[in-house]
């Protein structure tokens, strides 16, 4: 494997090797961040070491996808050497994802699988996600829609948590190892406000206005009446300060198409608009 640092793992790395290993033919739902990156490249480390089967690594390309992490998911691709596809994907055009609802993540993962189905199909595959451990008790629709898609989620059913992924991306000398998490740009708009590819290209933008000032760990939240809500870390504060007063922030944040622009003070917080719901656990079975 092309990333691999070392031929000397941790037995939760042999663990998963060998756990992929025994599921046979694979396809990936890559995203390019450190979840999926490490299902991908154990599993690329189960064929090199074993052979008779095959993977391959598939990124669903939307309106929703930021624009430098279709970038990342190539690159850390080519990292692992596994083989790697972009699909596009149209939950843009499905109701239920549109009316952003607090369980749009269903409909965006059973339009991702929907979509993976036949490339698995033509393969003799089976369909596996970088859900981990973590994730079972966070609210997370989009778990259930796995579970109906019958894909498997080798991280989670390993009891591997997030802080475990990262030692083993590390392990696998995967350069995203400590790559902050950034899910979709739909999961920066407000519950029951409209997903549009407008509102997610204007999101696109903000984001990547701040990330090009020096700014990698943020989000830019959209609400009712289209107002941007940046998080970032505290540490990072006064350089929102500084680029409001030396580069105009709110002003080139306006000019995108957002009404008005606010500094949230309690931080970033991953998953701020799911504060105030209800949070059901998820069992593996």
């Amino acid at each position: 494997m092309n990333a691999t640092k070392s031929s000397t793992f941790s037995s939760t790395t042999e663990r998963l090797i060998s756990h992929l290993h025994g599921l046979g033919n694979v396809v990936i739902a890559f995203s390019g961040g450190v979840d999926s990156s490490v299902v991908a490249a154990a599993a690329f480390e189960a064929i090199r070491r074993h052979g008779g089967h095959n993977c391959v690594a598939v990124t669903a390309r939307s309106p929703s996808l930021a624009s430098w992490q279709a970038d990342l998911a190539f690159r850390v691709a080519s990292e692992i050497g596994i083989e790697h596809r972009f699909v596009a994907t149209d939950e843009i055009e499905r109701p239920g994802y549109v009316r952003n609802h607090s369980d749009r993540c269903f409909y965006c993962k059973q339009t991702l699988y929907e979509f993976l189905q036949p490339i698995a199909t033509e393969r003799n595959a089976v369909i596996l996600s970088g859900t981990n451990a973590d994730d079972l008790g966070d609210h997370r629709p989009g778990i259930r829609a796995g579970q109906i898609a019958s894909v498997q989620t080798p991280l989670a059913d390993l009891g591997i948590t997030k802080p475990m992924v990262r030692e083993i991306a590390a392990s696998l000398g995967l350069s995203n190892f400590d790559l902050p998490a950034s899910p979709c740009l739909s999961s920066r708009i407000a519950y029951n406000v409209e997903v549009t590819p407008e509102r997610l290209a204007r999101i696109d933008a903000a984001e990547a206005w701040l990330r090009s000032h020096g700014i990698e760990d943020l989000r830019v939240r959209l609400h009712h009446g289209d107002l941007a809500r940046i998080e970032v870390t505290p540490q990072n504060f006064s350089r929102i300060i500084e680029l409001q007063t030396h580069e105009s922030l709110s002003e080139k944040l306006v000019a995108m198409g957002f009404t008005n622009v606010t500094l949230d003070l309690r931080g970033l917080r991953s998953g701020s608009l799911n504060e105030g719901l209800v949070t059901l656990s998820i069992e593996r079975s």
